[in-house]
């Protein structure tokens, strides 16, 4: 496709098209990613073989276009876009940057919002802000105003104010956040870690598959075979004799327990490190084993550095689709030798349903992983409920002095 240009008469200026920039004005209109993404190539497509087309009616086209989109507000807030008004923000620590919406409405994500609650809760106070006579407004004014907002809400109301409460304290209290994600393989451990990471802006995270890499690299096959196989083969690497009569489902459990037992060793000390300098961690893998929580977490430390552990197992409960999503890695990432794990397919499932259950014993929360949204909505209703636990404080202690009439 040749070069796209926008012409802007006003200030007589040429600009490339960049579909990245329209991407995070749509984003800031209330659009996620995936569906900018996909609107901004539909725009391009519009545009196959012009060489040049000016501001208004490519902003026009997209105004357009989105009124088709069944939701109307969609244009409004696009929209207003054209003359925005900048309001810089200053938080706690005297800092100041720009508000953005985008970065707002994910804010209230976090806490459990469905995106079209979100989304009303972003239009109320991106109004309110556009209003006030002063460009300039603090954190505190935000979030003190967001928590009358929800508490107002007839459909919200004081439940979720309570929660955004909550997680706001935690934000700013420096404790570190670790959750160890479980779950068998092709349950989308990486991806859940990698989202959660993103939204939480928590900016180290740890495979445990990575770590085992690094074990192998420094232990030899022959001192520890246990180490040099996928936890689904684990089993025929166990000593020869006593085993040699044992059922199938019994084999995997201990050949699976024996590695986790050695992979334990690498976790630990990846969180105790997390913890000593009081920042959040991801650890994701299949050897997040419930009933090995104490070794993987030094409780002594994590008390002493007030850092919140939340465990959680991933399953796909549905055979099928389990066996689709690993199938569908050949595509995805060939590398990963996906003919092996369809081979082992069943030892998979079967380790899959040991898993769950021992999750089930040690109360270590289990989410399904069918919808992406919904799995991190479950994961930060559930880390929020835990911050509840032994929450406290009023809005008065919080904001202080802050209010937002």
């Amino acid at each position: 496709m040749a070069k796209l240009l926008v012409d802007n008469p006003e200030e007589e200026t040429e600009v490339p098209f960049l579909r990245g920039i329209l991407i995070r004005s749509l984003q800031d209109a209330g659009l996620n990613f995936e569906k900018a993404l996909t609107f901004a190539n539909d725009i391009r497509d519009d545009l196959s073989g012009k060489s040049v087309v000016t501001t208004d009616s490519l902003r026009d086209m997209i105004v357009k276009r989105l009124g088709k989109s069944g939701n109307p507000n969609l244009a409004v807030r696009y929209q207003r876009r054209k003359n925005p008004t900048f309001i810089r923000v200053k938080d706690g620590d005297g800092q100041y940057s720009a508000f953005s919406r985008t970065r707002y409405h994910y804010s209230l994500e976090t806490i459990g919002l469905k995106q079209d609650e979100a989304m009303q809760i972003a239009d109320a106070v991106s109004l309110r802000l556009t209003k006030r006579e002063s460009g300039e407004v603090t954190s505190k004014y935000i979030a003190a105003f967001t928590y009358r907002l929800l508490r107002k809400s007839r459909k919200l109301g004081p439940a979720v104010a309570h929660r955004w409460l909550v997680w706001h304290e935690f934000v700013h209290s420096g404790k570190p956040l670790i959750f160890l994600i479980g779950g068998t393989a092709g349950c989308g451990k990486s991806t859940v870690a990698s989202d959660l990471a993103s939204r939480l802006n928590i900016v180290r995270t740890q495979s445990a598959d990575m770590l085992r890499e690094v074990m192998r690299t420094m232990v030899p096959k022959h001192l520890q075979p246990m180490l040099h196989v996928s936890s689904f083969e684990a089993w025929a690497e166990l000593p020869r004799g006593a085993n040699d009569n044992t059922e199938m489902e019994r084999l995997l459990i201990d050949g699976y327990c024996s590695q986790a037992e050695l992979l334990s060793v690498a976790i630990s000390a990846v969180t105790r490190r997390a913890m000593k300098e009081h920042v959040s961690l991801i650890v994701e893998g299949v050897h997040i084993h419930p009933a090995f929580l104490d070794r993987l977490v030094d409780t002594d430390l994590a008390r002493q550095s007030e850092a919140v552990i939340i465990p959680i197992m991933l399953g796909i409960l549905k055979r099928k689709r389990l066996l689709r999503r690993i199938a569908g890695r050949g595509s995805e990432a060939p590398q990963r030798c996906v003919k092996r794990y369809l081979r082992n397919f069943d030892n998979i499932w079967r380790l899959q349903t040991y898993l769950l259950s021992e999750a089930d014993m040690a109360n270590v929360p289990i989410i399904a992983n069918e919808e992406r949204e919904d799995v991190f909505r479950e994961i930060m209703l559930m880390t929020i409920e835990k911050l509840s636990e032994n929450f406290d404080k009023t809005p008065e202690q919080i904001f202080g002095s802050t209010t937002a009439h």
